[in-house]
Parts: structure tokens; C-alpha cells; sequence
């Protein structure tokens, strides 16, 4: 039984959170009921160690979260079903018949073992209880109940319940990873058109006063024109590098374009699958190399997925040239 489905079951019978603590103290008071017969037929402090066992396994057994129970808290559950079964076989009153309670009692935390998904565990569990039972029963402990009588009903039944429900569980996960995977659809889309909105706003802002102009037909002196050459220049950064057009880096760009550096941006698709924080470290390597030029060409590019490098800055200057590198680790490499 895989954890998808148990996670599924779980959930569908309400096993967590406020829920699972209700469940809890049904059991608990159903645990109790059982075993205070033993009083009447067990030495006390068997019975209060029982008592304890009993109590302790169906608390682990409801309440530790993850899927399926883990095998430290399984092992324990066993443990403690079988060493209670036995103590209270093994240790009756003098001139008393050991009762079946402290065994009813185990069956029931065993049965939450198959709904804990460990089914395997939970029938080996009740042949432990009938090789105690079996065992008390050589050793002359005398009781109208047999290792034959244990009580395999109500693991069977819960074992029958899990699988009719087999198919709940699979819709339950399937409608599950459905929902995620729309949020996750929505969230994107949300974050897309949010960008595309301020992009939109942004050029709305810079570029609309300019088209105006040119669409009523004025002329337009040379700094209107130098600013139009900027617009269109950060118009193809937009199509080139998407990745790499942030605020800052566009500043960067349009102010090293206005001192006379000639500037392209290009983006390959390597930033995908990258942290953010090495995106970052790129983005704010190539404002500091555009904030120090003027007269200079300057390629930033990121490099195609799967190349040692995934960026690369290069600068070309009338009296120096320079290659800055950065890998995915974001390490930086200069070479003149």
C-alpha cells in the first residue's frame, strides 16, 4: 500500500488534527473498557503495565503523522500489543480464569495498523498474539480462551474496508494532484500577466508621450530622437532577454546606451532551473560592468542550458577588453 493512498484514507476518515484527537479518545476509552477487566483476574501491576502498554500503542498508532506509520512506531505498537497479551496470560490471580480482554484490546490497535498502512505488520501482529496465547497455554496458565480464539475478526474486517475503499483513495489522490497542479497553472498565469501588466504600464509610460508626437506628424529635434533610439533599443531587450530585463538592469542599460556604449542583451534560456540567488548575482554583475562604461560595446548573454558557463559578460572598450564569466554555482571569472 503505497503512502499516496494512505495519505489518502487518512484523510478520508478524518485522521488529523482535531479530528484525530476525538478518534483518539474513543479508542482510549474503548482500550480502557477491555483491559479493566483484567483487575478482576491479573496480579495489578501486570495489569497496570498492560494498562500502559495497551494505552501507549494506540496513542502512537493515531497520532504520529507520517505515511505509512514508520516502522520504529509500528515495531513499537507490536511490541507493546504482544508483551501486554502476554503479561496478563502469564500472571493471573490464584484461583482465577485469564479473560480475553487485554487480546480484544491488541486487535483493535492492530486493525489501526492496516489503516495506518501496514497491513503485512498488522497479521503478523495477530499471529504474535496467538503464539502468546499459545504460549500461556503450555505454560499451564488456565483459561477458557485459546490461542484458536484470538480475535482475527477484527483485522480482517478493516483489512476488507481498506480494500473496498482502494478506489475512493485513488480518485481522492488524483483529484488531489488535479487541484495542485491548477493552482500551480493559475499561480503561473497570475505572475505572468501581473508582469506583463507592468511591462505594459511601464512602456505605456515611456513610450506613449513619444508616439504621440510622431502620430500628430512633429518634428522631432535630436535629443527626442536619441530618446526614441533608446525606447527601441529597450524594446529589443524585452525580446532578446526577458529573463534579464529587470528594473535595475534596464536603468543600467539605457544610461550606459546614453553616454555612447553600444549594449545587447541576449538570453539563450539558461536561467532556467537556476536559483534565483545566482539569477540575481548575473543580473547585478552586468549593471556594475554597464554602470562603469561609455564609449564601449557590451554583450550580456546567457548561455543555452548545459553549458559550463551560464553567462557571460563581454566588454569591449577602445583601450581594454574584458570576459567576465559566471558558472551556475555563481562563481565569477574575469579574464582580460
Amino acid at each position: 500500500m503505497n503512502a499516496g493512498a494512505d495519505t489518502g484514507l487518512r484523510e478520508l476518515l478524518g485522521l488529523h488534527g482535531r479530528s484525530a484527537w476525538y478518534f483518539l479518545a474513543i479508542l482510549q476509552a474503548t482500550l480502557g473498557l477491555y483491559s479493566v477487566h483484567n483487575f478482576g483476574t491479573v496480579r495489578p501491576l501486570p495489569t497496570l503495565v498492560a494498562l500502559v502498554l495497551i494505552a501507549a500503542a494506540g496513542a502512537v498508532v493515531v497520532l504520529v503523522e507520517d505515511e505509512p506509520l514508520p516502522w520504529r512506531a509500528t515495531w513499537f505498537v507490536l511490541v507493546a500489543a504482544i508483551a501486554a497479551t502476554t503479561l496478563t496470560r502469564l500472571f493471573p490471580r490464584p484461583d482465577r480464569e485469564v479473560t480475553p480482554a487485554t487480546v480484544f484490546a491488541a486487535s483493535y490497535v492492530l486493525a489501526m495498523l492496516v489503516l495506518r498502512g501496514r497491513l503485512g505488520a498488522a497479521w503478523g501482529g495477530v499471529a504474535g498474539l496467538a503464539l502468546a496465547v499459545a504460549a500461556a497455554d503450555l505454560a499451564g496458565v488456565e483459561s477458557v480462551f485459546s490461542a484458536a480464539d484470538v480475535p482475527t475478526l477484527t483485522v480482517a474486517a478493516v483489512t476488507v474496508g481498506v480494500a473496498v475503499m482502494r478506489p475512493t483513495q485513488r480518485s481522492l489522490r488524483v483529484l488531489r494532484e488535479e487541484a495542485t497542479m491548477r493552482a500551480a497553472a493559475e499561480a503561473t498565469m497570475a505572475a505572468e500577466n501581473a508582469e506583463r501588466d507592468r511591462q505594459l504600464a511601464e512602456l505605456d509610460e515611456k513610450a506613449r508621450p513619444m508616439l504621440e508626437r510622431i502620430a500628430a506628424g512633429a518634428d522631432l529635434d535630436a535629443a527626442e530622437r536619441e530618446q526614441c533610439r533608446l525606447l527601441e533599443a529597450g524594446l529589443r531587450d524585452r525580446l532578446r532577454a526577458p529573463q534579464l530585463v529587470t528594473e535595475e538592469l534596464s536603468a543600467a542599460a539605457w544610461q550606459a546606451r546614453a553616454r555612447g556604449a553600444d549594449v545587447v542583451l541576449l538570453d539563450d534560456g539558461g536561467f532556467t532551473g537556476v536559483p534565483a540567488t545566482v539569477r540575481d548575482r548575473v543580473i547585478r554583475t552586468a549593471v556594475e560592468e554597464l554602470n562603469t562604461v561609455d564609449a564601449a560595446a557590451v554583450t550580456v548573454r546567457v548561455l543555452p542550458p548545459g553549458r559550463r558557463a551560464l553567462a557571460t559578460i563581454l566588454v569591449d572598450g577602445p583601450t581594454a577588453s574584458r570576459r567576465t564569466e559566471i558558472d551556475p554555482t555563481g562563481r565569477i571569472t574575469v579574464t582580460a
